[in-house]
């Protein structure tokens, strides 16, 4: 008689609090102590807050063990979690990573428009960060963005590198976009 295999499950903590090395020791010290791994993590600070993002794994039973704890710790160390089960993502291995680059006048608006041009082409959204400041020049509020996304396999890279610059034009962005690479080739 043969053993089951156990099958690695995945639990994506989203977590905000005002400390993010306490919030981040918290929850990956949570998922140590509960039999777990931390698979990615994202920490990012936003005013006084940080937002924590963690892929956790581990079977079910320790996954159940981490999500019985949580909200617990969350009153303790004051901060707001939440939780949903994952299931990996599958493989895309002819899909086409790349890197789009904003930069413009700050405008509500840019980031839905922008969305909505990579919803529209089939594009898929891997990562994305937005920073705005003020143009030390004039005073103005400046938008950067960079998104990380998926081209779908057998798109027309040039025609949609086209329409991509086209679209950024006729709203005034200053935009790039070009091949993912590796911040640290080896």
């Amino acid at each position: 008689m043969s053993t089951p295999t156990v099958r690695e499950q995945f639990l994506v903590i989203s977590a905000l609090g005002r400390n993010p090395m306490e919030l981040t020791n918290v929850l990956c010290r949570a998922a140590h102590d509960a039999r777990c791994s931390v698979s990615t993590s994202r920490l990012t600070r936003h005013g006084e807050y940080s937002a924590l993002v963690l892929q956790v794994s581990g079977n079910w039973d320790a996954l159940a063990r981490l999500e019985t704890g949580l909200s617990s710790l969350a009153k303790k160390h004051d901060f707001t979690v939440s939780l949903v089960r994952s299931a990996t993502l599958d493989s895309r291995p002819q899909a086409l990573p790349y890197v789009a680059y904003v930069s413009s006048a700050y405008r509500s608006d840019i980031i839905n428009e922008l969305c909505q041009f990579f919803i529209d082409h089939n594009v898929e959204l891997e990562n994305l960060t937005c920073d705005t400041y003020q143009a030390p020049q004039t005073g103005g509020t400046m938008l950067n963005a960079t998104f990380t996304v998926t081209l779908p396999a057998g798109v027309q890279i040039s025609w949609l590198r086209d329409q991509f610059l086209d679209f950024a034009d006729a709203l005034n962005l200053d935009a790039l976009i070009e091949p993912w690479r590796p911040q640290n080739p080896m």
